[in-house]
This record gives structure tokens, sequence and C-alpha cells, in this order.
């Protein structure tokens, strides 16, 4: 029997481009591919062990002719829209009070920040989960198994009675090695909104 929901933020409630972001970036760097040092200092960077100042003077460092401006406006342009029906869904799920609600993801400060100032509806969802876990704020990092436990051991719940809900196969793959029930939702094609239809089996 279910009793936790853990969501996903990206590609689960706020859509993302993630091959948009990928290719502008790319352009922007004048690159073919990201080289491990770079994906090595994102991660670092979601993992919350390097500042905003400090990554961004990285990525100015390695290429100087990109400005800061440029820098961010590539780093946050993976972020879309936020439909709406994807709010009223929580917020029921909140007033049903049927499940713990918990959100886990991998992001950052850029990130956050250009949400609070571009999803007017940011604090009213925030506020629908009993605990909203950003990698960067809890120095742990989606698919390390640390972070699945951490929640499980936070909020005091069994693995077997919760839902993980993410786009990503390794994070969903991690959280079932730890007997986590998990829905690999595909943002493409799936809704969340649709979970108790699509998920029949579990509830």
């Amino acid at each position: 029997m279910i009793k936790t929901l853990i969501f996903d933020f990206g590609d689960v409630f706020i859509n993302l481009d993630k091959e948009g972001a990928m290719q502008n970036a790319l352009d922007l760097f004048k690159l073919n591919e990201f080289p491990e040092e770079l994906l090595a200092i994102n991660s670092l960077y979601e993992q919350g062990l390097i500042s905003t100042n400090e990554f961004l003077e990285f990525y100015i460092e390695n290429f100087p002719g990109v400005s800061k401006n440029e820098i961010i406006n590539a780093w946050n342009f993976i972020l879309k829209d936020f439909p709406k029906h994807r709010l009223d869904f929580i917020k029921q799920l909140k007033k049903e009070k049927k499940y713990k609600l918990i959100l886990l993801s991998n992001t950052n400060e850029m990130h956050i920040d250009w949400i609070k100032e571009n999803v007017s509806f940011y604090e009213a969802f925030k506020n629908c989960f009993d605990a909203f876990y950003l990698s960067h704020e809890i120095k742990l990092r989606k698919p390390n198994a640390d972070i699945y436990q951490f929640v499980l051991n936070e909020n005091n719940i069994l693995a077997k009675e919760s839902l993980f809900i993410d786009d990503t196969q390794e994070n969903t793959e991690a959280a079932n090695q730890l007997n986590i029930n998990t829905w690999l939702i595909n943002p493409k094609t799936e809704d969340v909104t649709n979970l108790f239809i699509i998920k029949k089996d579990f509830f």
C-alpha cells in the first residue's frame, strides 16, 4: 500500500528542454560535446559543493569570450513553463491528505532563483509538500543511494510504501535498488496528473 509520493520537479511539474539547452550551450561555448571536466563542475554545483559565483567564475575563466549573462542565460535555457493544472493536482493531493508528499529534485541556486522570478505560484506549490528537498541545499544528488536513504530516514517512511516519480531512468533504477516503487515518467507522452490512471495498480 502506497503511503508516500516522492516527486521529481523537472519534467514532472515544470517542463524542461534538455536537448535544446544542451545544443544551445554547445553552440555558445563552441563545443562538439561537453567534456568530463564541465560535467563534473555542473554536478558539483547541483550538489551545492561550489557556490554560484565559483561556478560562474569557472566558466568565465575557461570561456573568456562569453559574458556572465550569456552563461546564466544558457544555464537557465532548460527551464520552460509550469502548467497550472499540475499545481491544481498537487493542491488537491494536499487537501485530501491521503499521502505524505515529498519533492526530491536535482537542481541548483540559479534554477531556483529563475523559477521564483518566473513562476508566480512557486511558494504555493512548495507549500503543498510535507518535505521539499533540493539537491544543492541538502548536499546530496540523485542517483546516489544516500539521497534516497536520507529521504526514507528523515521522514520515517518505508521504501515499499513509497512511490517515486522521476523522468530519468538512472534515478528510478537507483530507487528500485532500495525497494522504492517507481514510475519512470515519459514527459513527452505522460502527465503526472494522470498518476492514478497510469499507475492504478499501485493504489
